[in-house]
């Protein structure tokens, strides 16, 4: 039997940025699959408070040159790698001049919600599945990590479902209690677009905010997983509304890495 072929894809991960808890989550559980058998890749944006030098990126020349469309824009796509040595991990890194040098994440020095976060998560998650078929690495499950990643599913089961490399792919979305408070403008809708999502196919985004976002992932994820006990009450609304396969899962529980292994062999089937 060949072995199970994991993607995951967050905002963060240690030991390259933390900002939540999010970045210690997708550190663990990736190596907790990998010493059980499992193929992994794993990919995040290149943050500009990542310290190129220090955590030894270096550009992988034949998968960066693609353009990804947001909206009217062409954005050129640079990929990045570096690994961590103590967990033999090697960690892909989203990158773009526009969108992913300036010295913060997701709030300017005065603390303001940058206005274009959407287009960053909308170039994010289209550049993770181009880069993946340029990788030629067709994944058994994509695992969503948090609301940056939530249009992945969407796409997956759009414009990627008859591409040869995820037309079997299966897709768990894992939600944090990561809100902002922020409204994007209404062309959110067009510069998500892509080919075969229709305007029916966003709906769930229609509202342009963070649980917009949450709604879409949760809407097309195969499976979904709540990372936090805390849910504000909207959140916990969304994810009591969803049909079957919903989990509740924080790193905390004695049987965390168990589940998500049971989870990813059942969805791969």
């Amino acid at each position: 039997m060949s072995k199970l072929r994991i993607l995951y894809v967050a905002s963060e991960i240690n030991p390259f940025l933390q900002i939540t808890e999010v970045a210690e989550y997708v550190r663990k559980l990736p190596q907790a699959m990998q010493e059980r058998g499992m193929e992994i890749r794993i990919l995040v944006p290149r943050f500009g408070l990542i310290n190129e030098r220090k955590n030894r990126l270096h550009e992988v020349v034949r998968l960066s040159g693609i353009n990804i469309s947001v909206g009217d824009d062409e954005k050129p796509l640079v990929i990045k790698v570096a690994s961590i040595p103590s967990a033999k991990l090697q960690v892909y890194f989203i990158d773009n001049e526009d969108y992913f040098h300036r010295k913060s994440v997701f709030l300017d020095k005065d603390n303001n919600f940058f206005d274009d976060n959407d287009e960053r998560a909308i170039f994010f998650c289209k550049g993770v599945l181009e880069t993946v078929k340029k990788l030629g690495w067709a994944p058994d499950v994509v695992h969503c990590n948090d609301w940056m990643t939530s249009l992945i599913p969407l796409y997956l089961k759009t414009t990627y479902k008859n591409d040869p490399m995820f037309k079997d792919t299966k897709c768990v979305f894992t939600v944090y209690n990561n809100a902002f408070n922020y409204k994007f403008e209404d062309a959110i809708l067009e510069k998500a677009k892509a080919m075969d999502v229709s305007d029916e196919a966003l709906a769930h985004l229609r509202s342009a905010d963070f649980e917009g976002f949450v709604k879409i992932g949760c809407a097309y994820a195969d499976a979904v997983v709540k990372a936090d006990d805390d849910f504000s009450e909207s959140l916990n609304q969304i994810f009591d509304e969803l049909p079957e396969r919903k989990l509740e899962l924080v790193e905390e529980d004695e049987n965390f890495t168990e589940t998500y292994y049971n989870l990813y062999n059942e969805l791969a089937g």
